[in-house]
């Protein structure tokens, strides 16, 4: 079941989770309406891609922890096995036709994070303290290009909206808090104390590989902790995660930033989730001969702390975040997610894929048929490629 989703669930996380309703909830019956959403609230909670997150506690309330594993290769597996591919047989020294396709493939990048925004901003950010929360977290980071200074802006995000989106009249937050207290039902065989060791485990692992980081500045623990960091800090899903392994991959010279926009680009045009364009960049920065081990430990280590939260978040998070205060900061986070993913439409996402004023025209035919038409991501991507090889 959950491989049929990975080869056939286009559009993106929410698209995802539609799909996953109609399957798991109308045709087979596995979770309830009110159980399946309590899932989702609580997986858009938590930092990590939520579709698959949400795949993975139905496997684990399904059949286990077998289930869970079942339900997350399901899902990844066809676009990993896609992006890795891509990864390989994408020349490094491209002729001026695949340099074409690749360049489409950019300016693919442009038009959906453009989409993402839009839609993201819609969502996220709806008034006027959430829209200062996201403005005032986008500036910075069109000059500041680090981690570092990504992840202070999220902690700022969190701290604002303790102080801006607590009141009732924010639109939303009535319904967020109350959403936050359906905390769902604890899957049978999950105890209290395998949620704590889950959290627990997710802790050492993140201090352990960037500590780790700090003796191999370039290998297979430095790859790690890159990719844990970033599905550990990311919410938003798989656009939001764009900035943080960009700054962390490019400037250190792990990828070349065409190269990683290329990557970006073929995954929109991809099923199931975005996140495992970590499978495309773990192979791409590899030495010879370890493509194949670089690219499970980047896949492996970018879903392995959304998936950690997410158990742990069933009977710890579901709890905590029954406190208005929490669902406050997570509002904060959310506009500051907004902020984030601007920031990087413009810089690396538009600064390397514009190049003339042709490609801003396709840029715009493209965004207007993807956000008012609705066509698939993937016919947006045949355009964009299409134009830019007529341009050659």
């Amino acid at each position: 079941m959950a491989l049929k989703l990975g080869l056939t669930s286009f559009g993106g996380p929410i698209a995802h989770l539609g799909y996953f309703e109609r399957t798991y909830v109308r045709e087979q019956r596995w979770l309830s309406p009110e159980q399946y959403g309590r899932l989702v609230s609580l997986c858009q909670l938590l930092p990590g891609p939520t579709s698959s997150q949400v795949g993975f506690l139905i496997g684990l309330h399904r059949a286990g922890w077998l289930g869970a594993l079942a339900a997350w290769v399901g899902f990844t597996l066809p676009s990993a096995v896609l992006m890795y591919s891509f990864a390989l047989f994408a020349p490094t020294n491209p002729s001026p036709l695949m340099r074409a396709v690749l360049h489409g493939l950019m300016l693919t990048a442009v038009v959906v994070v453009a989409q993402a925004v839009w839609s993201m901003s819609r969502s996220l950010a709806p008034d006027l303290p959430r829209r200062a929360i996201a403005v005032a977290t986008c500036l910075p980071l069109l000059f500041l290009h680090t981690g570092f200074a990504q992840l202070l802006t999220l902690i700022g995000g969190a701290t604002a909206g303790i102080f801006l989106c607590q009141s009732p009249d924010v639109d939303g937050m009535e319904d967020l808090a109350r959403g936050s207290h359906m905390a769902p039902k604890l899957p049978a065989g999950l105890s209290t104390r395998t949620a704590w060791t889950t959290l627990g485990l997710f802790l050492v692992l993140l201090a352990g590989l960037s500590s780790g980081q700090l003796f191999q500045t370039h290998g297979p623990v430095a790859l790690a902790s890159i990719f844990y960091r970033s599905g550990a800090f990311v919410f938003g899903g798989g656009h939001v995660v764009l900035p943080l392994l960009q700054q962390a991959l490019v400037p250190s010279g792990w990828v070349s930033d065409d190269r990683f926009l290329a990557g970006y680009g073929f995954a929109q045009a991809m099923p199931g989730p975005l996140f495992t364009l970590a499978a495309y960049l773990g192979a791409a920065s590899a030495p010879a001969q370890q493509s194949f081990i670089w690219a499970l430990i980047a896949l492996i280590a970018i879903f392995l702390p959304g998936m950690l939260l997410a158990t742990s978040g069933l009977s710890v998070l579901g709890r905590i975040s029954s406190h208005n205060t929490a669902g406050a900061a997570l509002a904060g986070i959310n506009a500051a997610v907004v902020g984030l993913l601007g920031a990087a439409l413009y810089n690396p996402v538009w600064v390397s894929a514009i190049r003339s004023v042709v490609d801003i025209a396709i840029v715009l035919v493209a965004f207007i048929l993807l956000q008012r038409f609705r066509l698939p991501p993937i016919l947006i991507a045949t355009l964009c490629v299409g134009a830019s090889i007529a341009q050659r």
